[in-house]
């Protein structure tokens, strides 16, 4: 009766065994094909990069890169999220953008590949042609040190108004060396400036709002960059990370030909590539 004992025993124990043996394989079995693969969370703006990011993503999931795409609502509150590793990534803003936020907020984000170029324009709903621009009128700008200044350029680039030739970086109030229109230029968040069109006479906007807005920029701005712009919308990352090969794939994805045809394509003009 004892030996029936150890016997049971035995068995019950090599039972246990093989099932817990089993388990294991069934698990090792499926692991590798979830490990293949790997998911991107990159926050971008809605209009043209986030659209940009959907044309490829189908193409990247073949290759094992998904990508989990964030729309962009605070862009330094987006580069703080990538550099506390939230996000991996992110697709909304120009070089001399992530230059700012990276001195002003103590960072170290890195640019992996430009991608396009977004030709800043002003925009009314009050005029149609810029030489319409009332006297002491209010133009909206938008409020970051960098596009407030891009928006001060490109009124002085068309006659409106003087800058400070020696001026070094990124050009205020202050630099404004003759104003014959005495406008006022008024700092706003660049997400409401196309909103601010119903209190102010012209607002300088950035391609994306606008055409999140809804207007062309090639036929609906009084005045525009030419595509020689040197603010090229880039993929950002963190130097940790920036030569992964996840994120190498997204950047090869970018600056590929599908994303030439698609932006040549889609916003004639109003989006250009830089690559």
């Amino acid at each position: 009766m004892k030996k029936l004992k150890w016997i049971s025993i035995a068995v019950l124990f090599l039972m246990t065994f093989m099932l817990g043996a089993c388990g294991k394989d069934e698990k090792a079995s499926t692991t590798p094909n979830d490990d293949k693969q790997v998911t991107l969370k990159i926050s971008a703006s809605s209009t043209p990069h986030a659209e940009i990011l959907e044309h490829i993503a189908p193409d990247l999931e073949k290759e094992g890169v998904k990508l989990d795409i964030v729309i962009t609502q605070d862009g330094i509150q987006t580069n703080q999220q990538t550099a506390d590793k939230e996000l991996d990534a992110n697709f909304f803003q120009h070089t001399p953008y992530l230059e700012q936020v990276n001195k002003d907020s103590g960072l170290n984000l890195v640019k992996v590949v430009g991608v396009h170029i977004e030709p800043f324009g002003v925009y009314s709903k009050k005029i149609n042609s810029i030489e319409k621009l009332s006297t002491g009128t209010k133009v909206a700008l938008p409020k970051d040190p960098v596009n407030f200044s891009r928006g001060l350029l490109l009124f002085a680039d068309n006659g409106l108004i003087k800058l400070d030739s020696a001026k070094k970086g990124n050009f205020t109030l202050a630099d404004i060396t003759e104003n014959k229109k005495k406008i006022e230029f008024i700092p706003v968040d660049g997400p409401v400036l196309v909103r601010s069109l119903d209190d102010v006479e012209a607002s300088a906007i950035n391609t994306n709002y606008a055409l999140e807005g809804g207007f062309k920029p090639l036929k609906d701005a009084l005045i525009i960059e030419g595509s020689n712009s040197p603010y090229v919308n880039i993929l950002v990352a963190r130097p940790d990370n920036k030569d992964d090969e996840a994120i190498q794939k997204l950047a090869k994805a970018l600056t590929s030909e599908k994303v030439k045809k698609f932006i040549d394509e889609k916003y004639e003009g109003a989006v250009v590539p830089a690559f």
